[in-house]
């Protein structure tokens, strides 16, 4: 096993067959990773269709988004772990180049940038200037290790206790205390689409404050903690 995936859901089921499917066609051979659903009590049928694609499939006991990434990685079998989301489209050699990056015995993450699936203007101009943030980010040595796009060294990750119980920025938390345990790699071929409908749904510049808002306590070190975490049904 050279690659656990770990997946969060929660009311997924319209998505889940197709973006489950899509790992079919991953240039790694099938044999090389596992598949690890957590589930947040979805009510619908997210766990049944999930079932008939992932190795794993189990319910989340930890709170919040990285709290299920928590359970997965505690619960997989290869060295280095790759997390991703439900609503995402994978190019297909994802895994074979992350696995790549990792054959560097200094390497503990790895990092790739994303963008919209929809094809409105103003989700794919928002992502333009995040993506450039993001880059000059990852060269001044702040590496945003995004859930939806990530991977790491078991040992590392856990090393460090995995994503605290942040509301949010809980990925930028991460990249900072990882990186004491060895190099991050910022690929930009390791391009993720996602679905931005609950950016369209709360709106672009509310979301992108409380980003904002949540990088900056977290930089001058006093990251939101003990805030309620959000679980909707979309």
């Amino acid at each position: 096993m050279r690659v656990s995936i770990v997946v969060p859901t929660f009311h997924e089921e319209a998505g889940m067959e197709g973006f489950l499917g899509q790992f079919d066609r991953q240039t790694m051979p099938r044999s090389d990773f596992e598949i690890i659903v957590v589930d947040g009590g979805s009510e619908d049928r997210t766990r049944e269709v999930a079932a008939r694609y992932a190795d794993r499939v189990i319910l989340q006991t930890s709170q919040g988004v990285g709290g299920a990434r928590n359970d997965g990685v505690a619960a997989a079998q290869a060295d280095v772990v790759a997390t991703t989301d439900a609503d995402c489209l994978l190019p297909e050699a994802w895994l074979e180049r992350i696995a790549r990056h990792f054959e560097d015995p200094g390497v503990v993450a790895v990092v790739g940038p994303d963008g919209p699936l929809e094809a409105g203007w103003k989700a794919r101009l928002v992502f333009f200037l995040v993506r450039g943030i993001v880059r000059l980010a990852a060269m001044a040595g702040v590496y945003t290790t995004g859930g939806g796009n990530s991977a790491f060294r078991k040992e590392a990750f856990l090393a460090i206790g995995g994503y605290r119980p942040l509301p949010h920025s809980d990925d930028v938390d991460l990249g900072l205390r990882i990186r004491a345990r060895g190099r991050v790699v910022y690929d930009p071929a390791l391009f993720v689409r996602f679905s931005v409908r609950r950016l369209e749904k709360h709106g672009y510049l509310r979301t992108l404050l409380t980003w904002l808002r949540g990088d900056v306590k977290l930089l001058t070190g006093r990251p939101l903690e003990g805030a309620a975490y959000a679980r909707q049904k979309y």
